[in-house]
């Protein structure tokens, strides 16, 4: 699934420049070929035009926007895997910072959500998702501001998406793995164990985003046990436990989610957020379900479509995974490559081939020279880290109540965290702390849903005192 074509309109200009008028010469049948080209050229692609310092930071002058080309493969097993491909998203509330600008801002969204226990809340979160975190954002923002702010608002509707499917009655759940790309910035939040991987030019392959697998990852067990959860293995018959470890109620995998109604409060929608911006040399990212994952690894994943481009190399991921683990489960990759403007991407080269002898010889040699690479690329600055957040303070998330940029992100009585409208004696204040503490300032906005604070309390590891897990 690759940019749209611009074959319609070539065949216009064609039929045009022949016409009815007589012979055509050749030169100028060339020259219109030519030009045709170019228009097919920059339809297939997000066109870089200047967007007053787009890609810059406070104070840079205007950069060249990247080109976006993408592909997406999939083979589905239980029908769960969903994923979203946007390319002309507006930024409506952005405030232009050059007066001379005539064309309208816009921003890349891509996303891969894996359902479990049925489809319903990955549909519902590729269908809702990205309206939710643009209520949340402010108005009248310079970009610089809408990339500050992007953030906050990813988690206000990673958690309103939540609140509403849950209303629904529905037991299903999602992972969910959002990026926007907006110029030379990448934004990427996500709960679950989808990945989203950065294989920028040169070849240092770089993580994005974290799985939140109870197996794998001691601080979401550990906020989940604080909150009143269980984490522990399946039981079968004469006491045996199998399979990974697992919350309880519901026997959830993941410690976050969108949806999954059945397993409690404990088990958040709050995602781990990361803002990247990328140098002018571009790179490719690879989202894709644990379906890929589970078979590959990051590196081989990156290594396995290089010198491909975007559309072959999703298939070649997902041919890859099903080569080496079969189709277990649903796999569904989207691959992005981020150009230079005016330029040609230049694709790694593929792997050589080379017997196992000369393999073993080899083998440690390269892994020095990757070393070194990886060093080499950190140290010119291939990839700034701009923001990064996953820890379990919600408040501290969402910022709530301090707002650099001095606009106000939300009225008085509307929820800090999911944006919802609030009954004036519906709300619960920020500060005053856990449902099961007292505050001296529990009448000071801003103010909490019920809904909201229960997420705040469960990321937080807050629980009555004397409570005893069972």
């Amino acid at each position: 699934m690759s940019s749209s074509s611009a074959e319609p309109a070539a065949e216009q200009h064609h039929r045009h420049a022949g016409g009815n008028s007589g012979p055509v010469p050749l030169a100028a049948l060339i020259k219109e070929e030519a030009r045709t080209e170019r228009r097919a050229g920059a339809a297939s692609s997000i066109s870089g035009q200047e967007d007053g310092g787009v890609g810059g930071g406070v104070g840079e002058a205007p950069t060249r926007r990247p080109l976006l080309r993408y592909g997406c493969a999939a083979q589905s097993k239980k029908g769960e895997d969903f994923f979203l491909l946007r390319t002309d998203c507006a930024r409506p509330s952005t405030s232009y910072s050059s007066p001379t600008s005539s064309h309208h801002p816009t921003f890349a969204v891509f996303a891969v959500l894996d359902g479990h226990n049925g489809n319903a809340a990955a549909i519902y979160t590729r269908d809702n998702l990205l309206n939710h975190v643009l209520s949340a954002m402010p108005r009248g923002l310079s970009r610089n501001e809408w990339l500050h702010a992007l953030p906050r608002a990813l988690v206000s509707g990673f958690v309103k998406t939540d609140k509403e499917f849950q209303t629904k009655g529905q037991t299903s759940g999602t992972t969910a793995t959002f990026v926007i790309i907006d110029g030379w910035t990448i934004t990427v939040a996500s709960v679950g164990d989808s990945r989203c991987i950065l294989d920028a030019q040169g070849g240092s392959v770089s993580l994005l985003t974290v799985d939140h697998r109870l197996e794998e990852n001691v601080e979401e067990r550990e906020r989940v046990t604080a909150s009143g959860g269980e984490v522990g293995r399946l039981s079968v018959v004469g006491g045996a436990e199998i399979g990974p470890l697992r919350c309880w109620p519901g026997g959830l995998c993941l410690s976050r989610s969108i949806g999954d109604i059945d397993v409690g409060e404990f088990i958040v929608p709050v995602p781990y957020v990361k803002q990247v911006k990328l140098s002018n040399a571009g790179g490719r990212l690879i989202i894709a379900s644990d379906g890929i994952w589970d078979s590959l690894s990051s590196e081989v994943a990156a290594k396995c479509c290089r010198g491909l481009p975007a559309e072959l190399a999703a298939k070649q991921i997902v041919k890859e995974a099903l080569r080496t683990r079969g189709l277990k489960d649903d796999t569904t990759c989207v691959v992005v490559d981020i150009i230079p403007p005016d330029q040609t991407m230049r694709l790694p080269s593929p792997p050589k081939k080379m017997n196992k002898i000369k393999s073993l010889i080899f083998r440690k040699k390269g892994k020095v020279m990757s070393n070194k690479l990886t060093k080499q690329l950190s140290s010119v600055g291939m990839v700034e880290e701009i923001f990064e957040e996953g820890s379990a303070m919600l408040s501290e998330r969402c910022r709530l109540g301090n707002h650099s940029s001095g606009r106000r992100t939300s009225s008085l009585f509307t929820c800090a965290i999911c944006q919802v409208d609030l009954d004036p004696s519906e709300g619960i204040s920020v500060h005053a702390g856990s449902k099961f503490s007292s505050s001296s300032k529990p009448w000071q906005s801003p103010f909490l849903c019920s809904d909201c604070r229960d997420k705040k309390d469960a990321m937080e590891g807050k629980r009555p005192s004397g409570v005893k897990v069972l």
